[in-house]
């Protein structure tokens, strides 16, 4: 795991405030796609656990793995008290037991590429469900995102994290979609968009943008600068964007 996906630590409280947490209709499409009741589920990746909340509110049994401490602490004050909670990367859960849902709520891109699909299947019940869910989070209007990008241009060529095959961002299958098609580990991959509209002040945008990866990795002094250049090229008021992507599979039997 990148030293990257690991720095969210330092801001697990502002990750805790300002990430949105994840709707009832999320739930809904990994349910109805599952065709079964999901009764247990393992989250790769759990952070404060915004995604835990959903699946757990529905009475899923459910696993939360992170490996920050400070994150899985967010997490433990927040979740119902029923939630596993388990600090390890993806890579370090050991095979054994298995599940009906394994899931990833904005976090499947911090996992290792290598075995990625054979570690997913293996923690599954044959049958079982792999869901990814992730997407943007931007001004809706494109004179506001042109005006934080011109901002953030001395600092940051771009906040994004790319995908990691390298699949286009306007394709229609998207990652981790596109990898999932290719694996002979699952089967019947479907792409779902969940509409997301919400609106928020300047101050509380900026704070979303201090828990996004690209700007930790910035030496503090730029980035204290880059947050300042962003919020003055704000409205008072911004309205944002923010789509989720959910890609479902389902595991072969045989894999």
């Amino acid at each position: 795991m990148s030293a990257r996906a690991l720095g969210f630590g330092v801001i697990a409280k502002a990750y805790e405030r300002f990430r949105p947490g994840y709707p009832d209709e999320l739930f809904e499409v990994v349910a109805a796609y599952a065709g079964r009741p999901v009764r247990t589920a393992l989250e790769i990746g759990a952070g404060t656990g915004k995604a835990t909340r959903l699946f757990a509110g529905r009475g899923v049994a459910v696993t939360a793995t992170e490996p920050d401490e400070a994150m899985l602490a967010e997490l433990r004050r927040a979740v119902p008290a029923g939630v596993r909670a388990v600090r390890a990367a993806f890579e370090d859960v050991q095979p054994g037991d298995t599940y009906d849902l394994v899931y990833a709520a904005a976090a499947l891109h911090w996992t290792r590429p290598q075995g990625r699909w054979p570690r997913v299947a293996a923690l599954l019940e044959p049958d079982g469900v792999f869901a990814s869910f992730a997407g943007p989070f931007q001004p809706a209007d494109p004179a506001v995102e042109e005006a934080v990008r011109a901002a953030r241009a001395p600092f940051l060529a771009s906040d994004d994290v790319p995908p990691p095959d390298g699949t286009a961002p306007d394709a229609q299958l998207r990652w981790p979609g596109t990898e999932l098609q290719q694996s002979r580990y699952f089967t019947d991959v479907q792409q779902h968009v969940i509409g997301r509209r919400t609106t928020m002040s300047a101050a509380d945008y900026v704070g979303h943008l201090s828990t996004v990866s690209a700007y930790l990795q910035l030496p503090e002094p730029a980035r204290q600068q880059a947050y300042e250049a962003i919020g003055r090229a704000l409205p008072a008021t911004v309205e944002i964007v923010a789509d989720l992507t959910v890609h479902l599979a389902r595991r072969r039997p045989e894999g």
